[in-house]
């Protein structure tokens, strides 16, 4: 090849021991192997006898990288966050600790609703600058892409803050952000007992505008008996669904309401939660491919006892994705390599299935699977290097990251 002609890669990744994650029954493993990429796409994942110029690596791609032996996994991905928020709730952690429950909390005004009064008083700029801290650390842990909710504003200008503060941190930082609508998280003080004119408020005036400005990408709703109905949540999806916008829903996390049925329904993205799952709605979700997520870190700061009924989810092939609902009430995680260790010590999930969660199932959980979660010719070169032995590690250590070096296309 001569020096003009252009070379097939960007940049090659070679002595690497490669976890594709790309077949859904084992890591797909590749040992010894080269991956290429081309303007930030996968073009070549193989050994380097493969490459179009196996004895000299230099005229395959403009730069080099020698990876030592290290492995490569696809992007990690946090599909169920709150990151965005003011304030924090410790007191109210110390509140549990001395005896107080989560709904006990949640009815005299705690919970969510003092997040509330945070948020709204917080600036955009406040909100930027705390969520940006949060971010920090899940990078370090190999985050490539994160879900970030609204839901702590409840009024439309609050909302609109916390979603433009959400797309901001994915232009600001080397992470693919999608976003989402949660107005239907709980009921503002103003309109206490009035829980189906603050729906209407959402169906009429909040989604509408939040989806001509293009600051969501999906709708989420708290379909719980501290929360919102089953008929007020099934009147958001209508909506969501007229404006052509996906959704999700926060489902059985207290009681079962059979709101992981009606998200299936509506062929949801994900049904979140799920302590409380039925079989019933385990088959919708396997019908329609809507993906169980699992959330330790919630179940254990709540101290649940509860499980979700995992070998059930397994039975019936439904995808399970892992996230940190990192949230400032029930879940102040920044972490994601520390609920890969959750889901297998509380949940008894595999190391296996706990790396699927956040790669490959994340991705599905987010509508996003076509082009990330796995290493795979033609996706998205979003891709992690570790200093491990083999990828069940990640899910093994407590404490401490083995991250080396974040691609990111």
């Amino acid at each position: 090849m001569s020096q003009a002609e252009t070379k097939p890669f960007d940049y090659l990744i070679h002595n690497v021991n490669v976890a594709t994650m790309a077949n859904g029954t084992d890591y797909g493993l590749i040992n010894n192997a080269c991956v290429g990429v081309k303007s930030g796409v996968i073009r070549f994942i193989g050994t380097q006898e493969q490459l179009v110029s196996p004895n000299n690596l230099e005229q395959n791609a403009e730069n080099l990288v020698n990876a030592h032996n290290q492995w490569l996994t696809p992007g990690l991905i946090d599909c169920h966050t709150h990151l965005v928020y003011g304030g924090n709730r410790a007191n109210e952690f110390e509140m549990r600790l001395n005896g107080a429950a989560y709904e006990e909390i949640a009815k005299a005004g705690g919970g969510i609703l003092s997040t509330v009064r945070a948020t709204r008083s917080a600036s955009e700029q406040d909100l930027f600058d705390s969520a940006s801290k949060r971010l920090k650390s899940l990078l370090k842990e190999g985050l490539t892409t994160i879900e970030i909710k609204s839901g702590y504003g409840l009024d439309t200008e609050s909302e609109i803050k916390m979603l433009k503060v959400a797309k901001r941190l994915g232009k600001e930082f080397p992470v693919r952000v999608a976003t989402t609508f949660l107005g239907a998280h709980a009921l503002p003080e103003e309109y206490k007992e009035r829980g189906d004119d603050y729906i209407d408020l959402i169906c009429n005036e909040m989604l509408p505008t939040i989806a001509e400005l293009e600051l969501a990408d999906a709708v989420d709703a708290f379909c719980e008996n501290i929360g919102f109905s089953y008929q007020q949540t099934k009147k958001v999806f209508e909506t969501a669904k007229r404006l052509g916008l996906p959704v999700k829903l926060h489902a059985e996390q207290l009681t079962d309401q059979s709101g992981a049925g009606l998200a299936a329904d509506y062929n949801a993205l994900s049904a979140d939660h799920l302590e409380y799952l039925s079989q019933d709605s385990i088959e919708k979700m396997a019908k329609s491919g809507t993906v169980a997520v699992l959330l330790p870190g919630a179940f254990y700061f709540l101290r649940e006892t509860k499980l979700p009924p995992i070998q059930a989810l397994r039975d019936a092939n439904v995808p399970m994705a892992i996230a940190t609902d990192s949230n400032p009430g029930t879940s102040p995680a920044e972490s994601i390599l520390l609920m890969l260790n959750m889901a297998c010590t509380f949940f008894r999930m595999t190391p296996l299935e706990s790396l699927q969660g956040v790669t490959i199932n994340a991705a599905k959980a987010l509508g996003l699977q076509k082009e990330i979660g796995s290493i795979e010719i033609g996706k998205k070169a979003d891709m992690v290097l570790w200093d491990i032995e083999h990828p069940n590690q990640l899910s093994y250590q407590l404490g401490g990251s083995n991250w080396t070096r974040t691609f990111k296309s």
